[in-house]
């Protein structure tokens, strides 16, 4: 969806103009939805706030009118290694770039500075800390900066799932650059968030454009925890040689699971801010080369990182909000391969994230994280379709059955929960009107389960007709059916730090009128593998062969494997089988550079593997 209502700019290059820079640079012969337009206006001098989600093409929007015209593209990005990332990505195809931060020497930054002074680079990657210095705000002013691309601009936001203080000052730049106009981009933002950052770079009457949420690609699906690292090593050996990131709450937890799979025989590393900048940068650098399959990461690792053919994602443990959910799960299937994403949930894990939020000093940060939270557990716990309660979140809407989520692929069971959701309610309303005051879940178990605890003697909750009448069930067996009555909005949470529960309207008709209620069974039947969207059938032995040079060229030229071809790429060649240039600049992602530094070289393998094996037919 687009909402901006826009003209068309007069002074913008025509799209038969564009489109040959985008095949000479890119090796595309269309835009992706959106991009057109984003780059349009950003070539007209408007500024613009662009949703796009991961793999939707953001970096197009900057790098494309940066390559249309001359003088520099200024881009603000959070992290030194997606700069490095994308200046490699974009200096293999030919495009002017570079990045100034704190991993350069003074040697190699000198050559930098001198290039930028001389006009010679046409896009610029710097951190938020070093864009604002003085001194390099008055070099901005000498080299012609025609726009400043903020990407990742969620981090502005305090409701964005990474808020970064230094991003708050970003509004010094634009006031030391006032005829420079602004883009943001992210993949995530609520509607809050984006006016957050309308308002906090702020922009100028900007054209607001939000792409579709939805990721066809991906399969979501909830596991219940039983034997944590015994599921996630079952999933990662099932999915043969793909890469993955474990996403883990903890430091120590990444380590260990790291090492685990190591001594299981699957090549992986830890990730989180523990670890030196040199061992973080090297182990990284492992994942990107396909070195190594699994990086086990704290939230530290992957934002912006640009290695498109992560194939599936674990979440060890609970995250704290669903952007961050969403984020992290979008690092899968960049390239529109599919990819898979799997999140190992315990209501432990909800114990643990509170006990973080009340450790936090501020009250607001407080509450903001408590709701958060309770978004996050409601997506966990829920029966129907997740990828529509994604979409819903984001505030897109999203019909029927999606056929790529465990709910949708397998519906878990029902029962009739009406007797227990009877105890549950009515235990609750006979406390409050016993006591004149609400109570939390733990204790409204306690007294279903006849427990015999100070505060049940204190505050005369033995007394109570509910007390003691919910023995059949255990607490585990109780706690799911409280947690599903609050996802049903029978009962109401307080987000307060000792959250108590409360009857809702729809609770005390439900008793009144004596209702029959269908509860649905808690997390527990293992994963069922999902049939693959926007997979590119070919010939898979000639993609292992392709796959494998690929591998060789880029160790030679010390990249990763996909600056050199992306997956997508190769499964296109092992399904057309180009035999000369002409048909190689019909595979997408063959550029002109890219044509001429590895095409023969391609066009050889491709050329050696028919000459001893049959042409394969596809549909």
């Amino acid at each position: 969806m687009t909402t901006a209502s826009h003209r068309l700019p007069g002074n913008a290059l025509e799209v038969a103009e564009l489109l040959p820079l985008l095949r000479r640079f890119f090796g595309f012969s269309s835009f992706r939805p959106l991009q057109e337009e984003i780059i349009r206006d950003a070539l007209a001098g408007k500024d613009v706030l662009a949703l796009l989600p991961t793999g939707g093409g953001k970096s197009l929007c900057f790098q494309l009118p940066a390559l249309a015209r001359d003088g520099l593209t200024v881009v603000i990005s959070p992290l030194i290694a997606l700069m490095k990332d994308q200046v490699d990505g974009l200096t293999a195809s030919g495009a002017p770039a570079t990045f100034l931060n704190s991993s350069l020497a003074a040697g190699e930054a000198r050559p930098r500075l001198r290039g930028l002074h001389n006009g010679e680079f046409r896009l610029l990657y710097v951190a938020p800390e070093r864009a604002l210095l003085p001194g390099f705000v008055e070099d901005l002013r000498r080299w012609r900066v025609n726009l400043v691309a903020v990407d990742e601009a969620h981090c502005i936001s305090e409701w964005g799932h990474d808020f970064r203080p230094e991003y708050r000052q970003l509004a010094r730049l634009r006031e030391a650059l006032p005829e420079t106009p602004f883009m943001a981009l992210t993949a995530t933002a609520t509607e809050r968030v984006r006016h957050d950052i309308v308002s906090q770079l702020p922009l100028r009457e900007p054209s607001i454009y939000v792409g579709s949420f939805n990721r066809p690609n991906l399969t979501y699906r909830v596991l219940g925890k039983g034997g944590a690292y015994g599921q996630t090593l079952a999933f990662i050996r099932a999915r043969g040689r793909e890469s993955g990131i474990v996403y883990c709450q903890s430091r120590k937890t990444s380590e260990s699971i790291a090492e685990k799979l190591n001594a299981d025989g699957v090549p992986a590393r830890a990730y989180h801010a523990g670890l030196s900048a040199e061992d973080r940068a090297a182990n990284q650098e492992l994942f990107l080369r396909d070195e190594i399959r699994v990086v086990c990461a704290t939230i530290a690792f992957g934002m912006g990182i640009n290695k498109p053919n992560v194939r599936f994602i674990i979440h060890y443990d609970l995250p704290k909000n669903v952007e961050g959910y969403y984020q992290e799960t979008g690092r899968a299937g960049r390239d529109g391969l599919p990819g898979e994403c799997l999140l190992l949930f315990s209501p432990g894990d909800v114990v643990k994230q509170k006990r973080f939020i009340d450790e936090k000093p501020d009250p607001r940060e407080q509450h903001i994280a408590r709701e958060q939270l309770r978004q996050m557990v409601h997506f966990a716990e829920m029966a129907g379709c997740r990828r529509a309660a994604l979409l819903e979140y984001f505030g897109e809407a999203f019909g029927g059955d999606c056929g790529a989520c465990d709910n949708c692929l397998s519906p878990r069971a029902t029962y009739d929960g009406t007797v227990a959701a009877q105890k549950f309610l009515s235990c609750v309303y006979r406390v409050r009107e016993k006591s004149d005051f609400g109570v939390g879940m733990n204790h409204i178990i306690e007294i279903l389960t006849g427990a015999d605890t100070d505060k049940i003697r204190r505050w005369g909750h033995t007394s109570l007709s509910t007390y003691g009448i919910g023995k059949e069930l255990d607490r585990g067996a109780w706690a799911a059916v409280g947690r599903e009555l609050v996802r049903l909005e029978l009962l109401e949470q307080t987000a307060a730090k000792f959250p108590v529960l409360q009857l809702t309207a729809e609770g005390r008709a439900f008793l009144k009128e004596r209702k029959s209620l269908q509860l649905t069974k808690p997390l527990s039947a293992p994963a069922v593998r999902a049939p693959a969207k926007g997979e590119i059938v070919c010939d898979e032995a000639l993609f292992e062969r392709l796959r494998a040079l690929r591998k060789r060229l880029a160790d030679e030229l010390s990249v990763p494997a996909y600056v050199v071809f992306s997956d997508v790429t190769l499964r296109q060649m092992a399904r057309l089988y180009p035999g000369n240039e002409s048909e190689l600049t019909r595979v997408t992602g063959v550029g002109e550079k890219k044509l001429r530094d590895f095409g023969a070289v391609f066009l050889a393998e491709i050329a050696a593997h028919l000459a001893g094996n049959a042409r394969q037919v596809f549909v």
